[in-house]
């Protein structure tokens, strides 16, 4: 039985005593989505949702201080970036960019960071495509287990970590749809069906990839499992590392 099968019966069963005992669910919010991990170390310089203050404390954690990150689609490489205060600390970076005007952008913050390769390219979730994200990282010196790398294009996000098979980074920031229902394994991105991916798809994809589960900031961060232990991320149950859920449907599931 998987995760996401377990925890839904566990929130029925929950709201069924809840009828008879108010006491059961206030438990059941203490429980679910506290985010502790999330709440101490959140920090935005360029990030969005606090991840630039949960990686720097992951790379602490695992006495990381100089390396490697890959991120797309990177704009000018500041905009909304999960990476670029790596970048100005001196790590190594391959920025991807699709829009013409948008890596104009990028190339202008190139010539004040040479530590960044530019590419200019739609990235591909067809594993055999040139515009793979694996082939497209061949053509750089970018190391099998690079660092971080953050997915963020509003789409085909689930697809393109799918297809990556050569690369194994450390750690992962991927986005999610978070307003999706969160026990939903069908909802993966498909024009005019579904908008992004639910927590619970990229979940399942996570781990079939090697990768454990750290928090939820609006994107989910996996890190690779074997390397899980040496974070001291602790909870009883994932479940606790959701941030408070977007709406009442993605949150009950009802």
């Amino acid at each position: 039985m998987d995760f996401y099968t377990d925890i839904r019966k566990t929130v029925v069963v929950l709201i069924i005593v809840n009828k008879f005992n108010i006491c059961i669910i206030n438990i059941y919010n203490v429980y679910m989505y506290k985010n502790e991990f999330y709440k101490k170390y959140k920090k935005n310089v360029y990030s969005q949702n606090g991840e630039d203050g949960i990686i720097e404390e992951l790379l602490k954690r695992l006495n990381i201080k100089n390396g490697w990150v890959c991120e797309f689609g990177a704009w000018d490489g500041k905009h909304l970036s999960n990476t670029f205060k790596l970048v100005e600390e001196g790590f190594n970076a391959v920025y991807i960019e699709s829009d013409k005007e948008k890596y104009k952008d990028l190339l202008k913050t190139v010539r004040k960071h040479e530590n960044i390769i530019p590419i200019h390219a739609f990235v591909s979730y067809n594993k055999y495509s040139s515009k793979s994200l694996d082939n497209l990282l061949s053509t750089t010196e970018i190391p099998i287990d690079f660092d971080v790398l953050s997915i963020d294009i509003d789409s085909y996000d689930y697809q393109i970590w799918q297809s990556v098979k050569k690369y194994k980074p450390k750690i992962v920031v991927i986005e999610i749809n978070s307003s999706a229902n969160i026990y939903d394994l069908n909802h993966i991105h498909e024009p005019n069906k579904y908008q992004g991916t639910s927590f619970a798809a990229m979940y399942n994809l996570a781990v079939k990839k090697g990768y454990k589960f750290v928090l939820h900031t609006g994107n989910l961060i996996f890190i690779k499992k074997e390397l899980f232990d040496k974070i001291n991320v602790n909870y009883s149950h994932p479940s606790e590392n959701i941030i408070t859920a977007w709406n009442k449907t993605a949150a009950t599931g009802v």
